[in-house]
């Protein structure tokens, strides 16, 4: 019998994932072409072809027992150095090799990170609407999930209910700009805002509050957005990046934690995370990835594609007479359900081989997430059906 816990994860399992798994059904039933499935953040772009040299390189020179043979826990030591050199280079910061943790992806990275600093009762702060995956890593470890609300129309944290939210249980906060599911960036002055207020915490309470910044999206920025380096205004700042969007290796689950060098209890919080990485089963990043992706930090995916797939899906939208949140990074559209119920509305878009995600999972009643990643194609195909379920919310729009 599985446990409790799991049976809790397994019945209220990502919605995202479902639509994922609902798309093929259909895409069997109707075919792939006549499926618009919008529901998954997975890059339709190949990775930079930088990345393929790379990956051959290593194989072809490299001793194949250093290549795929185990090593520090925290990664390779030249591999975690160029990471660092990286991220000095590009945003004035001062790492060292030591303060990179490679991991399995953002989300392996939030895992560890949550595995090495929470207890049992301990609340992590996270601002709505988020990527819904947070309160299934916080469970993991007994930890209590706080939601400030979302701040319609503009989606930039409500600085005072943030402030509200901070306890002398908070152990973390979680961001995430771009954001996922709104393409929303939080700016430098949000970002010194929410510091201010997490200092402030920490003096009244007398607790150490980690900033967890997480940063897969933080290249794909576009419409004249800049997104600032959240390490840059707090101390307590721990990064968490992957390399699935900027370089669309979804699937090769490759990322890293960087902690400032300031950062509380600096040595005793990297040796946790090197553990944690052990003990939850990781052991350590995949070997020939990492080797990979250190050539390649300087590489990026054509972000000007996703800007026009966004242009493109606003356009109908526009014509639907569909609201949205103008996205200024990420691949997402942060749309408002007609009639107010996101799953009713999702639920009319599948008559239309329509996939969308509601974005109650994202802490956000209301709305709905939809994931511009996909082809072109897909985007000026899923029209038709757009229109027809505008007609079916009663907006009339012209062919």
């Amino acid at each position: 019998m599985i446990s409790e816990k799991m049976r809790n994860m397994v019945k209220n399992s990502s919605a995202i994932r479902a639509m994922f798994e609902e798309g093929k059904k259909l895409a069997a039933m109707y075919g792939a072409e006549n499926v618009y499935d919008f529901s998954l953040g997975n890059p339709n772009l190949p990775a930079p072809d930088a990345v393929g040299r790379a990956i051959v390189e290593e194989v072809n020179t490299r001793d194949a027992l250093t290549l795929h043979g185990y090593m520090s826990n925290a990664g390779f030591e030249d591999v975690r150095q160029a990471v660092a050199d990286n991220l000095n280079a590009r945003f004035g910061t001062s790492y060292d090799g030591s303060c990179i943790v490679m991991t399995v992806g953002a989300a392996g990275g939030l895992n560890v990170f949550f595995k090495a600093v929470l207890d049992p009762g301990d609340e992590v702060v996270v601002i709505a609407p988020f990527f819904g995956e947070y309160a299934n890593y916080v469970a993991n470890f007994d930890g209590k999930l706080v939601v400030v609300p979302p701040n319609p129309p503009t989606f930039q944290p409500d600085r005072k209910a943030f402030s509200e939210a901070l306890s002398a249980k908070t152990k973390a906060v979680i961001i995430n700009t771009p954001n996922n599911p709104t393409g929303v960036v939080y700016g430098e002055e949000t970002l010194k805002a929410l510091a201010d207020a997490m200092r402030a915490a920490e003096e009244k309470y007398g607790n150490t509050i980690y900033l967890v910044s997480d940063e897969p999206y933080r290249e794909l920025v576009y419409g004249g957005a800049k997104q600032a380096y959240p390490a840059l205004f707090y101390e307590n700042t721990v990064s968490g990046y992957s390399f699935s969007k900027s370089l669309s290796l979804a699937g090769e689950r490759i990322g890293y934690l960087a902690v400032n060098r300031g950062c509380a209890d600096f040595g005793d919080l990297t040796g946790a995370l090197a553990v944690a990485t052990r003990v939850l089963g990781f052991v350590n990043a995949p070997s020939l990835i990492q080797r990979a992706v250190a050539k390649c930090l300087d590489e990026v995916v054509d972000v000007g594609f996703y800007e026009k797939n966004g242009a493109a899906l606003k356009s109908i939208m526009d014509e639907c007479g569909f609201e949205y949140v103008e996205p200024e990074g990420a691949f997402y559209l942060f749309v408002k359900a007609k009639g107010g119920d996101d799953a009713a509305f999702c639920a009319a878009a599948k008559k239309h081989r329509l996939l969308l995600v509601p974005a109650s999972g994202f802490g956000c009643k209301g709305w709905v997430r939809i994931a511009y990643c996909v082809s072109p194609d897909t985007i000026a195909s899923s029209r038709r059906s757009f229109l027809a379920l505008a007609e079916e919310y009663g907006d009339k729009a012209s062919e």
